[in-house]
Protein backbone atom coordinates (compact mmCIF):
# COMPACT_ATOMS: atom_id res chain seq x y z
CA UNK A 1 0.00 0.00 0.00
CA UNK A 2 1.12 3.58 -0.54
CA UNK A 3 2.98 5.14 2.33
CA UNK A 4 1.66 8.60 3.15
CA UNK A 5 3.94 11.40 4.16
CA UNK A 6 4.05 12.57 7.73
CA UNK A 7 1.05 14.65 8.63
CA UNK A 8 1.67 18.35 9.47
CA UNK A 9 1.42 19.30 13.09
CA UNK A 10 -2.00 20.69 14.03
CA UNK A 11 -2.28 24.21 15.42
CA UNK A 12 -2.95 23.18 19.06
CA UNK A 13 0.12 20.95 18.93
CA UNK A 14 2.21 23.82 17.54
CA UNK A 15 1.07 26.04 20.40
CA UNK A 16 2.01 23.32 22.87
CA UNK A 17 5.42 22.93 21.27
CA UNK A 18 5.97 26.67 21.42
CA UNK A 19 4.96 26.71 25.06
CA UNK A 20 7.33 23.82 25.88
CA UNK A 21 10.17 25.54 24.04
CA UNK A 22 9.48 28.85 25.80
CA UNK A 23 9.24 27.17 29.20
CA UNK A 24 12.41 25.20 28.62
CA UNK A 25 14.25 28.31 27.45
CA UNK A 26 13.08 30.18 30.51
CA UNK A 27 14.31 27.39 32.72
CA UNK A 28 17.58 27.13 30.88
CA UNK A 29 16.89 23.57 29.64
CA UNK A 30 17.39 22.63 26.02
CA UNK A 31 14.46 21.09 24.10
CA UNK A 32 15.53 18.26 21.83
CA UNK A 33 14.54 18.37 18.18
CA UNK A 34 11.84 15.92 17.08
CA UNK A 35 12.34 12.89 14.85
CA UNK A 36 11.42 13.45 11.23
CA UNK A 37 9.79 11.66 8.34
CA UNK A 38 7.44 9.45 10.41
CA UNK A 39 5.89 6.87 8.08
CA UNK A 40 4.10 3.53 8.36
CA UNK A 41 3.54 0.47 6.20
CA UNK A 42 1.15 -2.45 6.46
CA UNK A 43 2.75 -5.87 6.06
CA UNK A 44 1.59 -9.43 6.57
CA UNK A 45 -2.09 -8.39 6.47
CA UNK A 46 -2.25 -7.00 10.01
CA UNK A 47 1.23 -5.87 10.97
CA UNK A 48 1.93 -2.15 11.13
CA UNK A 49 5.56 -1.03 10.85
CA UNK A 50 6.44 2.61 11.46
CA UNK A 51 9.77 4.21 10.83
CA UNK A 52 11.32 7.65 11.40
CA UNK A 53 14.56 9.48 10.95
CA UNK A 54 16.72 10.68 13.85
CA UNK A 55 16.66 14.31 14.91
CA UNK A 56 19.43 16.61 13.76
CA UNK A 57 22.05 18.42 15.80
CA UNK A 58 22.03 15.98 18.73
CA UNK A 59 24.93 16.29 21.13
CA UNK A 60 27.28 13.34 21.28
CA UNK A 61 26.84 13.25 25.05
CA UNK A 62 23.08 12.55 24.68
CA UNK A 63 22.03 8.97 25.31
CA UNK A 64 19.33 9.20 22.65
CA UNK A 65 16.23 7.04 22.85
CA UNK A 66 12.84 7.23 21.20
CA UNK A 67 9.55 7.12 23.04
CA UNK A 68 6.64 5.84 20.93
CA UNK A 69 2.96 5.55 21.76
CA UNK A 70 -0.34 4.56 20.12
CA UNK A 71 -3.68 6.36 20.42
CA UNK A 72 -6.86 4.48 19.42
CA UNK A 73 -9.93 6.63 18.78
CA UNK A 74 -8.40 9.39 20.86
CA UNK A 75 -7.54 7.15 23.83
CA UNK A 76 -3.87 6.28 24.58
CA UNK A 77 -3.26 2.53 24.80
CA UNK A 78 -0.69 2.79 27.60
CA UNK A 79 1.72 0.80 25.47
CA UNK A 80 4.53 3.34 25.40
CA UNK A 81 7.92 1.95 24.49
CA UNK A 82 11.46 3.31 24.73
CA UNK A 83 14.02 2.10 22.23
CA UNK A 84 17.14 3.17 20.41
CA UNK A 85 15.73 1.67 17.20
CA UNK A 86 14.15 3.96 14.65
CA UNK A 87 11.17 1.72 13.99
CA UNK A 88 8.37 -0.03 15.82
CA UNK A 89 6.21 -3.03 14.83
CA UNK A 90 2.70 -3.32 16.21
CA UNK A 91 -0.70 -4.77 15.41
CA UNK A 92 -2.93 -2.78 13.08
CA UNK A 93 -6.44 -1.66 14.08
CA UNK A 94 -7.99 -1.20 10.66
CA UNK A 95 -11.53 -0.78 11.95
CA UNK A 96 -10.56 2.17 14.22
CA UNK A 97 -8.61 5.39 13.93
CA UNK A 98 -4.98 5.00 14.97
CA UNK A 99 -2.56 7.79 15.79
CA UNK A 100 1.12 6.93 15.95
CA UNK A 101 3.42 9.31 17.75
CA UNK A 102 7.10 9.38 18.58
CA UNK A 103 9.53 11.76 20.28
CA UNK A 104 13.23 11.85 21.15
CA UNK A 105 14.67 11.86 24.67
CA UNK A 106 18.10 12.02 26.25
CA UNK A 107 18.13 9.45 29.01
CA UNK A 108 19.72 10.44 32.32
CA UNK A 109 20.17 14.01 31.16
CA UNK A 110 18.58 16.73 33.28
CA UNK A 111 19.82 19.55 31.03
CA UNK A 112 17.48 18.72 28.14
CA UNK A 113 13.77 18.24 27.67
CA UNK A 114 12.08 15.59 25.47
CA UNK A 115 11.14 16.74 22.03
CA UNK A 116 7.55 17.46 21.03
CA UNK A 117 5.51 14.50 19.73
CA UNK A 118 5.48 13.81 16.02
CA UNK A 119 2.27 12.12 14.87
CA UNK A 120 0.70 10.41 11.89
CA UNK A 121 -2.75 8.87 11.56
CA UNK A 122 -4.10 5.63 10.08
CA UNK A 123 -7.72 6.24 9.15
CA UNK A 124 -10.19 3.36 8.77
CA UNK A 125 -11.89 2.65 5.45
CA UNK A 126 -15.51 1.70 4.97
CA UNK A 127 -18.78 2.43 6.76
CA UNK A 128 -18.62 2.45 10.58
CA UNK A 129 -20.28 -0.56 12.21
CA UNK A 130 -19.85 -2.88 9.22
CA UNK A 131 -16.72 -4.69 10.42
CA UNK A 132 -17.01 -8.21 11.80
CA UNK A 133 -17.51 -8.35 15.58
CA UNK A 134 -17.12 -10.85 18.43
CA UNK A 135 -14.18 -12.65 16.86
CA UNK A 136 -13.16 -15.75 18.79
CA UNK A 137 -10.77 -18.57 17.85
CA UNK A 138 -9.98 -21.99 19.30
CA UNK A 139 -6.96 -24.13 18.44
CA UNK A 140 -8.37 -27.64 18.48
CA UNK A 141 -5.98 -30.40 19.51
CA UNK A 142 -2.99 -28.54 17.97
CA UNK A 143 -4.38 -29.55 14.55
CA UNK A 144 -6.72 -26.83 13.28
CA UNK A 145 -8.02 -23.44 14.32
CA UNK A 146 -11.72 -22.56 14.20
CA UNK A 147 -12.69 -18.86 14.26
CA UNK A 148 -16.22 -17.51 14.64
CA UNK A 149 -17.63 -13.99 14.38
CA UNK A 150 -20.85 -12.05 13.84
CA UNK A 151 -21.89 -9.60 11.17
CA UNK A 152 -21.46 -5.90 12.00
CA UNK A 153 -24.57 -4.12 13.25
CA UNK A 154 -24.62 -1.74 10.27
CA UNK A 155 -23.74 -4.39 7.69
CA UNK A 156 -26.45 -5.58 5.32
CA UNK A 157 -27.93 -9.04 5.79
CA UNK A 158 -26.29 -10.32 2.60
CA UNK A 159 -22.77 -9.21 3.60
CA UNK A 160 -20.20 -11.97 3.29
CA UNK A 161 -16.77 -12.05 4.90
CA UNK A 162 -13.48 -13.71 4.04
CA UNK A 163 -10.82 -14.63 6.62
CA UNK A 164 -7.10 -14.37 5.89
CA UNK A 165 -4.35 -15.55 8.23
CA UNK A 166 -0.60 -15.33 8.48
CA UNK A 167 2.13 -16.26 10.97
CA UNK A 168 5.89 -16.25 11.01
CA UNK A 169 6.84 -19.20 8.83
CA UNK A 170 4.30 -18.62 6.07
CA UNK A 171 5.67 -17.01 2.97
CA UNK A 172 2.39 -15.28 2.11
CA UNK A 173 -0.98 -14.82 3.83
CA UNK A 174 -3.52 -17.54 3.19
CA UNK A 175 -7.25 -17.39 2.65
CA UNK A 176 -9.52 -19.61 4.74
CA UNK A 177 -11.80 -21.52 2.35
CA UNK A 178 -13.59 -23.84 4.79
CA UNK A 179 -16.23 -21.32 5.87
CA UNK A 180 -19.89 -21.56 6.81
CA UNK A 181 -22.75 -19.45 8.19
CA UNK A 182 -25.32 -20.77 10.66
CA UNK A 183 -27.98 -18.55 12.22
CA UNK A 184 -25.91 -15.41 11.74
CA UNK A 185 -22.69 -16.97 13.11
CA UNK A 186 -19.79 -17.07 10.66
CA UNK A 187 -17.17 -19.80 11.07
CA UNK A 188 -13.99 -20.61 9.25
CA UNK A 189 -11.61 -23.50 9.91
CA UNK A 190 -8.01 -23.77 8.72
CA UNK A 191 -5.20 -26.23 9.42
CA UNK A 192 -2.60 -25.11 11.94
CA UNK A 193 0.12 -27.59 12.89
CA UNK A 194 3.69 -27.33 14.14
CA UNK A 195 6.36 -29.92 14.97
CA UNK A 196 5.33 -31.94 18.03
CA UNK A 197 8.46 -31.07 20.01
CA UNK A 198 7.98 -27.33 19.53
CA UNK A 199 7.24 -25.37 22.69
CA UNK A 200 7.04 -21.80 21.37
CA UNK A 201 4.56 -20.67 18.74
CA UNK A 202 4.24 -17.48 16.67
CA UNK A 203 1.25 -15.18 16.93
CA UNK A 204 -1.46 -15.69 14.33
CA UNK A 205 -2.48 -12.55 12.41
CA UNK A 206 -6.09 -12.64 11.25
CA UNK A 207 -7.77 -10.29 8.79
CA UNK A 208 -11.50 -10.43 8.04
CA UNK A 209 -12.65 -8.47 5.00
CA UNK A 210 -16.08 -7.92 3.54
CA UNK A 211 -17.14 -8.49 -0.04
CA UNK A 212 -17.24 -4.74 -0.78
CA UNK A 213 -15.19 -1.64 -0.07
CA UNK A 214 -17.98 -0.32 2.17
CA UNK A 215 -17.30 -3.05 4.75
CA UNK A 216 -14.57 -2.16 7.20
CA UNK A 217 -11.83 -4.76 7.67
CA UNK A 218 -11.05 -6.30 11.05
CA UNK A 219 -7.53 -7.15 12.18
CA UNK A 220 -6.60 -9.26 15.18
CA UNK A 221 -3.53 -10.99 16.54
CA UNK A 222 -4.00 -14.24 18.43
CA UNK A 223 -1.55 -15.99 20.73
CA UNK A 224 -2.26 -19.66 19.91
CA UNK A 225 -1.01 -20.97 23.25
CA UNK A 226 -3.97 -19.24 24.95
CA UNK A 227 -6.46 -20.91 22.59
CA UNK A 228 -5.50 -24.59 22.95
CA UNK A 229 -8.37 -27.05 23.44
CA UNK A 230 -7.46 -30.77 23.62
CA UNK A 231 -9.53 -33.44 21.93
CA UNK A 232 -11.88 -35.58 23.99
CA UNK A 233 -10.10 -38.63 25.49
CA UNK A 234 -11.00 -41.85 23.68
CA UNK A 235 -10.93 -45.61 24.24
CA UNK A 236 -11.99 -45.40 27.87
CA UNK A 237 -11.70 -48.86 29.45
CA UNK A 238 -12.68 -50.08 32.92
CA UNK A 239 -11.64 -53.14 34.90
CA UNK A 240 -12.58 -54.18 38.43
CA UNK A 241 -10.60 -56.24 40.93
CA UNK A 242 -12.25 -56.83 44.31
CA UNK A 243 -12.76 -53.33 45.76
CA UNK A 244 -10.70 -51.45 43.12
CA UNK A 245 -11.53 -50.09 39.67
CA UNK A 246 -8.79 -49.32 37.11
CA UNK A 247 -9.57 -46.66 34.51
CA UNK A 248 -7.48 -46.16 31.38
CA UNK A 249 -7.75 -44.16 28.15
CA UNK A 250 -5.65 -43.48 25.05
CA UNK A 251 -2.88 -40.87 25.02
CA UNK A 252 -2.94 -37.86 22.70
CA UNK A 253 -0.97 -38.24 19.50
CA UNK A 254 -0.62 -34.50 18.85
CA UNK A 255 0.46 -33.10 22.23
CA UNK A 256 4.02 -33.35 23.55
CA UNK A 257 4.44 -35.87 26.32
CA UNK A 258 3.60 -34.60 29.80
CA UNK A 259 1.79 -31.50 28.46
CA UNK A 260 -1.70 -32.72 29.37
CA UNK A 261 -3.42 -33.42 32.66
CA UNK A 262 -6.73 -35.18 33.16
CA UNK A 263 -9.82 -35.08 35.32
CA UNK A 264 -11.80 -38.25 36.04
CA UNK A 265 -15.37 -37.91 37.26
CA UNK A 266 -17.00 -40.98 38.77
CA UNK A 267 -20.11 -41.79 40.74
CA UNK A 268 -22.30 -44.71 41.75
CA UNK A 269 -25.36 -42.57 41.08
CA UNK A 270 -25.81 -39.32 39.16
CA UNK A 271 -22.58 -38.22 37.42
CA UNK A 272 -23.55 -34.56 37.76
CA UNK A 273 -22.89 -34.86 41.50
CA UNK A 274 -19.94 -37.25 41.20
CA UNK A 275 -16.41 -36.89 42.52
CA UNK A 276 -13.51 -35.56 40.42
CA UNK A 277 -9.93 -36.71 40.79
CA UNK A 278 -6.91 -35.37 38.90
CA UNK A 279 -4.32 -37.46 37.11
CA UNK A 280 -1.03 -36.65 35.39
CA UNK A 281 -1.13 -39.88 33.39
CA UNK A 282 -3.68 -41.55 31.12
CA UNK A 283 -4.80 -43.98 33.85
CA UNK A 284 -6.06 -43.94 37.40
CA UNK A 285 -7.02 -46.52 40.07
CA UNK A 286 -9.86 -46.01 42.54
CA UNK A 287 -9.87 -48.16 45.66
CA UNK A 288 -12.46 -48.69 48.38
CA UNK A 289 -15.43 -49.08 46.04
CA UNK A 290 -18.60 -51.02 46.79
CA UNK A 291 -18.30 -54.34 44.96
CA UNK A 292 -22.09 -54.61 44.66
CA UNK A 293 -22.69 -51.16 43.13
CA UNK A 294 -22.58 -49.80 39.61
CA UNK A 295 -20.04 -47.03 38.89
CA UNK A 296 -20.00 -44.60 35.94
CA UNK A 297 -16.93 -42.74 34.64
CA UNK A 298 -16.08 -39.81 32.33
CA UNK A 299 -12.70 -38.23 31.50
CA UNK A 300 -11.56 -34.88 30.10
CA UNK A 301 -8.15 -33.38 29.29
CA UNK A 302 -6.62 -29.99 30.21
CA UNK A 303 -3.42 -28.34 28.95
CA UNK A 304 -0.68 -27.91 31.53
CA UNK A 305 0.20 -24.32 32.34
CA UNK A 306 3.93 -24.95 31.87
CA UNK A 307 3.22 -25.87 28.23
CA UNK A 308 0.23 -23.69 27.26
CA UNK A 309 -1.40 -20.67 28.82
CA UNK A 310 -4.90 -21.89 27.98
CA UNK A 311 -7.91 -22.25 30.27
CA UNK A 312 -9.82 -24.36 27.76
CA UNK A 313 -10.42 -28.04 28.41
CA UNK A 314 -11.75 -30.87 26.31
CA UNK A 315 -15.32 -32.07 26.34
CA UNK A 316 -16.19 -34.96 28.66
CA UNK A 317 -15.73 -38.39 27.17
CA UNK A 318 -18.60 -40.78 26.68
CA UNK A 319 -19.86 -42.33 29.89
CA UNK A 320 -18.66 -45.84 30.73
CA UNK A 321 -20.04 -48.02 33.52
CA UNK A 322 -19.00 -51.13 35.38
CA UNK A 323 -20.83 -53.29 37.96
CA UNK A 324 -24.53 -53.82 38.53
CA UNK A 325 -26.72 -51.35 40.30
CA UNK A 326 -29.24 -52.55 42.83
CA UNK A 327 -32.63 -51.70 41.48
CA UNK A 328 -34.74 -50.20 44.24
CA UNK A 329 -37.87 -50.51 42.11
CA UNK A 330 -37.81 -54.29 42.59
CA UNK A 331 -38.05 -53.87 46.35
CA UNK A 332 -40.87 -51.38 45.94
CA UNK A 333 -42.78 -53.75 43.69
CA UNK A 334 -42.29 -56.60 46.15
CA UNK A 335 -43.49 -54.46 49.06
CA UNK A 336 -46.70 -53.66 47.17
CA UNK A 337 -47.24 -57.04 45.52
CA UNK A 338 -46.73 -59.40 48.48
CA UNK A 339 -49.45 -57.90 50.76
CA UNK A 340 -51.79 -57.74 47.79
CA UNK A 341 -51.24 -61.41 46.99
CA UNK A 342 -51.80 -62.37 50.66
CA UNK A 343 -55.04 -60.39 50.83
CA UNK A 344 -56.45 -61.89 47.63
CA UNK A 345 -55.43 -65.40 48.69
CA UNK A 346 -57.14 -64.93 52.07
CA UNK A 347 -60.39 -63.83 50.42
CA UNK A 348 -60.31 -66.77 48.01
CA UNK A 349 -59.59 -69.19 50.88
CA UNK A 350 -62.51 -67.88 52.95
CA UNK A 351 -64.88 -68.28 50.03
CA UNK A 352 -63.59 -71.79 49.40
CA UNK A 353 -63.94 -72.80 53.09
CA UNK A 354 -67.53 -71.55 53.19
CA UNK A 355 -68.41 -73.65 50.19
CA UNK A 356 -66.56 -76.63 51.65
CA UNK A 357 -68.54 -76.33 54.89
CA UNK A 358 -71.78 -76.38 52.94
CA UNK A 359 -70.68 -79.60 51.19
CA UNK A 360 -69.54 -81.33 54.39
CA UNK A 361 -72.36 -80.15 56.69
CA UNK A 362 -75.34 -79.42 54.51
CA UNK A 363 -78.28 -77.67 56.24
CA UNK A 364 -81.19 -79.89 57.45
CA UNK A 365 -84.38 -78.94 55.66
CA UNK A 366 -87.45 -77.96 57.69
CA UNK A 367 -90.34 -80.43 56.96
CA UNK A 368 -92.86 -77.69 57.42
CA UNK A 369 -91.29 -75.59 54.73
CA UNK A 370 -91.16 -78.60 52.42
CA UNK A 371 -94.86 -79.38 53.03
CA UNK A 372 -95.77 -75.75 52.72
CA UNK A 373 -94.02 -75.55 49.36
CA UNK A 374 -95.51 -78.87 48.33
CA UNK A 375 -99.08 -77.94 49.25
CA UNK A 376 -98.62 -74.52 47.77
CA UNK A 377 -97.62 -76.09 44.46
CA UNK A 378 -100.43 -78.65 44.70
CA UNK A 379 -103.02 -75.98 45.46
CA UNK A 380 -101.86 -74.01 42.44
CA UNK A 381 -102.03 -77.19 40.34
CA UNK A 382 -105.43 -78.15 41.76
CA UNK A 383 -106.85 -74.71 41.09
CA UNK A 384 -105.59 -74.70 37.56
CA UNK A 385 -106.74 -78.30 37.03
CA UNK A 386 -110.12 -77.69 38.63
CA UNK A 387 -110.99 -75.29 35.97
CA UNK A 388 -110.08 -77.80 33.29
CA UNK A 389 -111.12 -81.16 34.93
CA UNK A 390 -113.54 -81.34 37.88
CA UNK A 391 -112.90 -85.10 38.44
CA UNK A 392 -109.13 -84.63 38.87
CA UNK A 393 -109.75 -81.86 41.38
CA UNK A 394 -111.89 -84.16 43.49
CA UNK A 395 -109.19 -86.83 43.48
CA UNK A 396 -106.57 -84.37 44.64
CA UNK A 397 -108.75 -83.33 47.57
CA UNK A 398 -109.03 -86.93 48.71
CA UNK A 399 -105.23 -87.36 48.54
CA UNK A 400 -104.65 -84.21 50.56
CA UNK A 401 -107.02 -85.43 53.30
CA UNK A 402 -105.14 -88.69 53.51
CA UNK A 403 -101.80 -86.90 53.86
CA UNK A 404 -103.24 -84.65 56.65
CA UNK A 405 -104.49 -87.68 58.57
CA UNK A 406 -101.06 -89.34 58.16
CA UNK A 407 -99.30 -86.33 59.59
CA UNK A 408 -101.70 -86.16 62.55
CA UNK A 409 -101.10 -89.82 63.30
CA UNK A 410 -97.30 -89.39 63.27
CA UNK A 411 -97.57 -86.34 65.49
CA UNK A 412 -99.71 -88.19 68.11
CA UNK A 413 -97.31 -91.15 68.15
CA UNK A 414 -94.33 -88.94 68.71
CA UNK A 415 -96.05 -87.16 71.62
CA UNK A 416 -97.03 -90.40 73.50
CA UNK A 417 -93.47 -91.54 74.27
CA UNK A 418 -92.74 -88.08 75.66
CA UNK A 419 -95.67 -88.49 78.10
CA UNK A 420 -94.47 -91.95 79.15
CA UNK A 421 -91.02 -90.64 79.82
CA UNK A 422 -92.47 -87.99 82.07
Amino acid sequence: MAVPAAAPLPCPLLLAVCWVVAAAAAAGAKVLPSPSNLNYSLTHICTLTWTWNPPENISSSCNLEYSSDIVINGVPEDRREWSKSRFRVTDAHLSEEMRLRVRSECKNDNTSEPSPWVETSVLPKGVPGTAAVDLGCVWHNLEYMACTWHRGENASSDTNYTLFYWFDGLENPKSCSNSSVDQGIFECIFNLTFPKDRRTYPDISILIRGDSEEVRPLCASKNPTTLVKPATPRQLTLSKTNDRIDVKWSESETFPKSCLQYEVKYSNGDLDTGQIIASERNSVSIAGIDAHSKYSFRVRAKPKRECYNSHLQSDWSEERSIGEKRDSTIYLVLIITIPLIVAVSTIILLIYLKRLKILILPPIPDPREILKRMFGEQNEDSQSSAKDDPMNAFDRLIIEEEIHSLILTETSESSNPEKENR
